[in-house]
């Protein structure tokens, strides 16, 4: 099923969501996640859809670009961004096949394992994650 370009942008800001929500589970969002992000955002996101946003850019930069603004906004909730995630991909099953949401795990695993101390908090946010994309 071919989605619209529209989808397939709202697909990115809500893994921007989701990404945000592992790393702020602690209620706090350090320097080092954001950068995992960004490099994994590089080397993986943006090689699985050639779809541009309405600045002719990679759609995948929206992953960062939504994880940016929630952090600059200070906005704290963590656990409202996951389940805005969660309800996107409720409606847009055929988006995550398995290729997919491992992806997704294994960004999700690197922005909680990225600080030197894994926080229980983020781990137990990406084992939930895990559960909900076998779904």
């Amino acid at each position: 099923m071919k989605h619209s370009q529209n989808t397939i942008i709202s697909f990115y800001e809500n893994l921007g969501k989701l990404f945000y929500a592992i790393a702020a589970a602690d209620n706090v969002v350090e320097e080092v996640e954001f950068n995992v992000l960004k490099e994994t955002v590089k080397n993986k996101w943006t090689k699985i859809d050639p779809v541009d946003d309405d600045f002719h850019s990679d759609a995948a930069y929206q992953i960062e670009t939504v994880f940016d603004w929630l952090n600059c906004e200070g906005f704290s909730d963590s656990k409202t961004c996951y389940n805005e995630f969660i309800d996107f991909k409720n409606e847009h099953p055929s988006l995550f096949t398995q290729n997919i949401k491992n992806l997704i795990i294994q960004t999700s695993a690197k922005i909680a394992a990225s600080v030197t101390d894994i926080n229980k908090s983020e781990l137990m946010l990406v084992a939930k994650l895990s559960l909900a994309l076998k779904k």
